[in-house]
């Protein structure tokens, strides 16, 4: 008999392995860490076999950790969820030639710019859902096919960082539609790969993963594999989905006017539709959950990122006393923030750290404090940023009520949910109640929930809003709604007004860097 489901999420920092029970309870879990290689601007990449090991060690250890409750006959399946937009070159002899270009791989700005201007980018996001931005693999292959010929000429096919995973173990070459909606490479209508997006970048779609639905599932472990991760060799793997997906779903916000928004080291804000739909204006992005669950929202590059910025360069000290007081640094600077009044007292901060995604998918933005003054101090500034990276995802929220109506409860989640200032923050900025779900690894829960969507162990995705209690929950403070909605006009006007000037600084800094 089956009690017990393995959810694993193929992150960018690391991967991680939760079994639940087939109510949604955590038994045990286990996360297996990789670097990030960023040796020359705008790397961001990460090596494809490590990542494979520590899929296999994340998988293994949470299967020995929860041994003490779980056989290996009650575990019914193995679900994935995995980050977007990675690109592996793969040789004939299905080595890889490149390692995984991470999403948050800029390199390909050049060409992102180039097809939203040359190649009308527009009507290219309109049948595949990915805007024009760097992140993609769209964007990234052009970049190998002219910067880089020779390692383009050798490559067989081009997969993401999941397929190569299922290549590893089950010897095919197979993308769910979710992964494959997020390559820009993908017709949303026709769920295949988009000729007029092939012939741009020089491929077929022979070099390519063949596409299957988000439920698709496999089974036939080699065995000694099977022995490594603690399961029979015929427990259905599921090929799952995105990560930013499977979240939605892991914190049950999956119906009409439901949002689930995420920051950890980055942020993003998705809703679920019906359908495939795409913005006139190119500001949103559209990923499949399943044929009738598709994602809409936006990605931002910075999150709690700029928390860690923060920290390091503006409140050293303050973080230095407070670990030696056994405090959280972050608890500290966000007590030092809270002394502050809402507005920081007319200081805002734009968070473009690392440029930005949704909804100006412009990589050449960059940070600044707008209204420094004699009077503002350090805590000023804290709360400044703090604010700003709310107010940065505030504006992919018009971009999606254009295209939906009326949004309601919001769905918070990532590592700023556990502070009660910023989820405040939250609430009076997009003046919404704001929620934060019980469960502990929504993708990881996403993905498991569709795993037993997929395998017919469920008639539907609904059983989630059983596995998901609340923990806090937040209402506007109507005088701090007053403040932010005066502050908002002006913190969404600057990059716009700004953007030659943001193109001039972004291009002498990349060749000072040089």
């Amino acid at each position: 008999m089956s009690h017990f489901m393995l959810g694993v999420d193929i992150g960018t920092t690391s991967t991680k392995t939760v079994v639940f029970t087939l109510d949604g309870q955590v038994v045990a879990q286990h996360a297996v860490e990789y670097p990030l290689l960023c040796t020359v601007p705008g790397m961001a990449e990460q090596d494809p076999l490590q990542i494979y090991d520590a899929v296999l060690a994340s998988i293994g250890q949470a299967v020995k950790a929860a041994k003490a409750k779980v056989s290996i006959g009650e575990i019914a399946l193995v679900s994935f969820s995995a980050a977007m937009h990675s690109v592996i070159a793969i040789g004939k002899d299905n080595q890889p030639l490149t390692n995984s270009i991470t999403w948050a791989d800029n390199r390909a700005s050049l060409w992102a710019r180039r097809i939203r201007e040359e190649h009308d980018g527009q009507a290219i996001y309109q049948r595949t859902g990915t805007p024009i931005h760097p992140m993609s693999p769209l964007c990234k292959l052009m970049w190998l096919r002219y910067d880089h010929a020779d390692i383009f000429a050798r490559t067989e096919r081009f997969v993401g960082v999941k397929e190569y995973v299922f290549f590893r173990l089950f010897g095919r070459w197979l993308v769910d539609y979710s992964i494959a909606s997020a390559t820009g490479l993908f017709n949303l209508q026709e769920l295949n790969w988009d000729k007029g997006a092939l012939a741009l970048i020089g491929i077929d779609a022979a070099q390519l993963s063949e596409p299957v639905p988000t439920t698709h599932h496999i089974a036939g472990l080699p065995s000694d594999v099977a022995a490594q991760l603690g399961l029979n060799t015929d427990t259905p793997f599921v090929l799952g989905a995105n990560d930013g997906v499977l979240s939605n779903l892991g914190v049950n916000a999956i119906h009409p006017g439901q949002v689930a928004v995420t920051i950890g080291t980055s942020g993003a804000m998705r809703t679920v539709i019906d359908r495939p739909m795409t913005d006139p204006s190119g500001r949103t992005f559209c990923y499949a959950l399943t044929q009738k669950h598709w994602v809409v929202g936006g990605p931002v590059n910075n999150g709690g990122n700029i928390f860690h910025w923060v920290r390091d360069e503006l409140a050293t000290a303050e973080a230095e006393a407070a670990r030696k007081a056994g405090v959280d640094p972050y608890d500290a600077l966000t007590d030092i923030a809270e002394k502050v009044s809402p507005g920081a007292e007319g200081l805002l901060f734009h968070p473009y750290m690392a440029g930005e995604r949704a909804p100006l998918w412009n990589a050449d933005l960059r940070g600044s404090f707008f209204g420094l003054a004699l009077h503002h101090r350090k805590e000023h500034m804290i709360r400044a940023a703090l604010e700003g990276v709310i107010f940065n995802l505030y504006t992919i929220l018009p971009a999606v009520e254009d295209l939906i109506g009326p949004t309601q409860r919001m769905m918070a989640t990532g590592g700023f949910a556990r502070s009660a200032l910023w989820r405040q923050m939250m609430a009076d900025i997009f003046n919404r109640e704001v929620v934060v779900p019980q469960s502990v690894e929504s993708s990881c829960l996403g993905a498991a929930v569709l795993g037993l969507f997929a395998l017919g162990m469920i008639r539907s995705l609904d059983v989630i809003s059983d596995m998901v209690g609340s923990t806090n929950r937040h209402v506007p403070i109507e005088k701090n709604v007053a403040i932010y909605e005066r502050l908002r006009p002006i913190f969404l006007s600057i990059p716009n007004k700004l953007a030659d000037e943001y193109r001039a600084l972004s291009e002498f800094q990349r060749l000072s860097v040089k």
